[in-house]
């Protein structure tokens, strides 16, 4: 009888421990990635709603931080730099505090977004950047907390705060023009020497044509003249070997050997000398 009675306690708790009511956040989170440019700008949120209350000068006091949300912190996290009333900003993520007004409102990023709601201790420091707009009054009531991302352009985005009857524009602006310009120089440049001296080096350890790897390696060595690398030198000295021309690998490994021995780097002086013994040369 004991163990019948045991045995019915150990279901009854294993029951209780396993079992879980799951129901609806109160505040639901929202995650929008939206691509602004080049960047990558994700936004994550928490989202309540009116629910018959008077929301700003009610619950949420005119002037004073707000979570701007629900629950943990809304974040912004942008994938490159990106800039905020002509101030730079790091890449990374921010959380979004706000001060709400009457007439103006405060939009700050503040740079420690690992706070639930507003941080323990506010720390001046940690505000990355701050804007005061003027909020518009809507048309007709938002019940639910809603944050867009409006008025899209090549370099530019305004996040959209709504709520009740107001919407508050925070815009921001991404580097796109300097991305692109800058990938269109390194484009229409050409090949770098890295570039080079990478195709090279594949075509010799792929097995693929030699003549092909001796005219990109030697053109890396050319565009490195000014300052010689010894690993590039090694490999233009083993493409050579291999392409038959000793005299040309001889010439390249003793570069290699001589600024190598400068860089003080063990490993490439004692390559370059069991390639020179074995070529002949020492």
């Amino acid at each position: 009888m004991k163990k019948i009675i045991l045995s019915l306690f150990v279901v009854a708790f294993t029951f209780s421990a396993n079992a879980q009511i799951q129901t609806p956040a109160p505040s639901p989170f929202q995650k929008t990635e939206q691509k602004v440019g080049l960047t990558d700008v994700t936004l994550e949120y928490s989202r309540p709603s009116m629910k018959g209350r008077k929301i700003f000068g009610g619950l949420e006091d005119y002037g004073k931080v707000w979570r701007t949300g629900a629950n943990a912190n809304t974040k912004l996290t942008f994938s490159t730099d990106f800039m905020v009333d002509g101030k730079t900003l790091k890449k990374g993520t921010y959380a979004v505090y706000t001060i709400p007004g009457e007439k103006t409102w405060d939009v700050m990023l503040y740079s420690d977004a690992s706070n639930w709601g507003n941080p323990a201790k506010w720390d001046d420091t940690k505000v990355a950047a701050k804007v005061t707009v003027t909020p518009y009054k809507m048309p007709m009531p938002i019940e639910t907390f809603t944050i867009t991302f409006d008025d899209l352009t090549n370099s530019s985005a305004v996040l959209g705060i709504m709520w009740e009857n107001v919407y508050v524009p925070f815009k921001f602006e991404v580097p796109t023009d300097k991305m692109v310009s800058s990938s269109i120089s390194k484009i229409m440049a050409g090949p770098s020497a890295n570039d080079m001296y990478g195709a090279a080096v594949y075509y010799l350890q792929a097995g693929k044509d030699i003549k092909q790897a001796q005219t990109w390696i030697d053109k890396a060595v050319e565009m490195t003249a000014d300052a010689p690398k010894f690993w590039y030198l090694r490999q233009q000295s083993l493409i050579h070997a291999k392409a038959g021309n000793t005299k040309g690998a001889i010439a390249a490994a003793k570069k290699s050997l001589e600024y190598a021995t400068k860089a003080n780097n063990a490993g490439y002086i004692k390559m370059n000398k069991a390639s020179l013994k074995e070529w002949g040369a020492m």
